[in-house]
């Protein structure tokens, strides 16, 4: 079973994107690009306070394991 974690290998804040990208299958640079992109696009505030969000409830790998 896969877990949603906070990468401590593929970082670059806060392993939030780099442990989404272990998840999914998708590359990490993929969806960084694709997170500024929308970050953009969405007025910064939604995916900042998601994002903070995923810090304080996604548990980082060291935890997990």
């Amino acid at each position: 079973m896969k877990k949603l974690i906070r990468s401590n290998s593929d970082r670059k804040l806060s392993g939030v994107l780099g442990g989404l990208a272990k998840y999914t299958g998708i590359d990490a640079s993929l969806l960084r690009v694709l997170f500024v992109i929308l970050l953009i696009f969405t007025g910064f505030f939604p995916l900042v306070l998601i994002y903070a969000a995923w810090i304080f409830v996604v548990p980082e790998e060291s935890d997990v394991m």
